[in-house]
């Protein structure tokens, strides 16, 4: 996964493939599902997508990862529209999301955990405090 917008190569299919949604990929997507990108994903990861959102946005990242068209057309018939949806609804939401913000450089690190704010050394009574 890498900042421009790049998912892979991933295992799907027949092999390894990246998939990538550029500007320009971007803009053949929101023609095809008819709504622009965000809205597409926050689509994609609720309950109101539809098939032409999961096929279009696989086979437009195909292309945008460098396959030829051809291929990606093929890939996408025998291995997405010929299967169950919900096979592929999540790789398409992931496809999206990276085309959309970016996907890490790095796998997300563990958080440090938060240094102990060091105690006071100052008692109540010496603060002013009255006991």
């Amino acid at each position: 996964m890498a900042r421009d917008a790049s998912i892979g190569p991933l295992s799907w299919a027949d092999g390894k493939y990246t998939f990538r949604l550029g500007w320009g990929e971007l803009a053949l997507l929101q023609e095809a599902t008819d709504c622009g990108p965000y809205f597409l994903l926050e689509r994609l990861g609720g309950k109101h997508w539809r098939i032409g959102d999961i096929s279009s946005t696989i086979r437009l990242a195909l292309i945008g990862g460098g396959a030829e068209p051809a291929k990606a057309l093929s890939l996408v018939e025998a291995y997405v529209e010929s299967r169950p949806p919900m096979e592929n609804v999540m790789l398409a939401y992931a496809i999206v999301s990276a085309g959309v913000q970016g996907a890490p450089d790095e796998p997300l690190k563990k958080p440090r955990a938060r240094r102990r704010a060091k105690s006071s050394t100052v008692s109540q009574t010496e603060s002013g405090a009255s006991a």
